[in-house]
């Protein structure tokens, strides 16, 4: 019988990288977001400092825990699992290694007197532990090699929708041009009342998921309109940062974009659509759910060291409304420069 007292815990090297990603590659709970390559991500990209864990018997895997400390003077300070991650938390081969790697970590966020420890767990695992349910959802959908069935399964009025775009003359370009991207990203994002990332996040990003990302650019009569960031893992797609220009609102841009992604990755043999987090009660859960997608709680988990309650660090907290109504008015090139300062604590 498996038990904690022969699991040793020790800091991720950069020689286990490959051996954690086979990890997470063959565990059925593994994700995108448990990838080693969130270490450089996170500290090159958004200026955090990680503490990925690896829970070993002997020489074999026995659970992985990625983290990273947050700290910001308006934010709070956290330890999370995993800042620019939907998902998160411990995947281990069993429950003692499970409560092993997460003892662990609760003793380092003591250590680190920081304000709670989250998990951002797609199912619960810490019985008794405060968790944050109603707020995020996921929205996963399996898809199949037919275009014609993949469309049918979309709800006849977002389908008709998708079949504007396709009529307006929409083009879909792949490129490595992150300057086009991220232009078009950050101008949504202001448009949101949100400040955008830094571009050095989305950098490292294309870098060290080299293999697995696309950028693909919208673009109407010669001009780009739409642009999204797309994630591969095992047999799903995640398009994870997507933004648009007014200018697509009018020619569909946005349900050609994710149409054009679900259509390709289809034939290229991804069977899982995965449209990512989205709060309730906004816009994109709106958006994704007239998809045809239902909502999946997310079930984020916290371990309370000085909060007295679970944070809420989110856009429908009612003390961050004027910000985001004033965030909207700014210059672009000011939300520009001063965005990324905030966007990195965000989470």
């Amino acid at each position: 019988m498996s038990s904690a007292s022969d699991i040793r815990i020790e800091p991720l090297q950069a020689t286990d990288h490959a051996q954690w990603d086979a990890f997470v590659d063959d565990h059925p709970d593994g994700t995108f977001c448990h990838l080693s390559g969130w270490q450089d991500a996170v500290t090159k990209g958004l200026g955090h400092r990680t503490h990925f864990l690896v829970a070993r018997r002997g020489h074999a895997v026995a659970a992985v825990l990625p983290l990273a400390e947050v700290r910001s003077s308006l934010f709070g300070h956290g330890l999370i699992s995993t800042p620019g991650c939907v998902y998160g938390g411990a995947l281990a081969v069993d429950d003692a290694a499970r409560q092993a790697v997460v003892s662990h970590a609760c003793a380092l966020a003591e250590q680190l007197g920081v304000g709670a420890l989250e998990l951002r767990n797609q199912h619960p695992t810490q019985s008794g532990w405060p968790t944050k349910d109603s707020l995020y959802v996921t929205f996963r959908k399996p898809i199949v090699e037919d275009d014609e069935t993949n469309l049918k399964a979309i709800p006849r009025k977002q389908r008709a929708m998708v079949r504007k775009g396709i009529k307006a003359g929409l083009e879909s370009e792949q490129t490595v041009d992150l300057d086009r991207f991220y232009a078009i990203y950050a101008e949504s994002v202001r448009n949101l009342g949100t400040p955008v990332f830094p571009r050095r996040y989305f950098e490292v990003l294309h870098r060290v998921f080299a293999d697995r990302c696309e950028l693909s650019i919208i673009r109407h009569g010669g001009t780009d309109i739409a642009g999204v960031m797309s994630f591969f893992h095992r047999d799903t797609v995640l398009p994870y940062y997507g933004g648009s220009r007014p200018a697509a609102r009018s020619l569909y841009g946005n349900d050609f974009m994710y149409w054009d992604l679900m259509s390709r990755s289809a034939a290229r043999g991804f069977r899982m659509f995965d449209y990512g987090r989205s709060k309730r009660g906004t816009g994109s859960f709106s958006f994704k759910k007239n998809w045809g997608f239902e909502p999946q709680p997310l079930h984020y988990q916290y371990h309370l060291v000085k909060s007295r309650a679970v944070p809420d660090v989110n856009p429908n907290n009612p003390k961050y409304r004027y910000f985001i109504a004033a965030w909207k008015r700014l210059p672009l090139p000011v939300a520009n420069r001063v965005g990324p300062l905030l966007a990195r604590h965000l989470g």
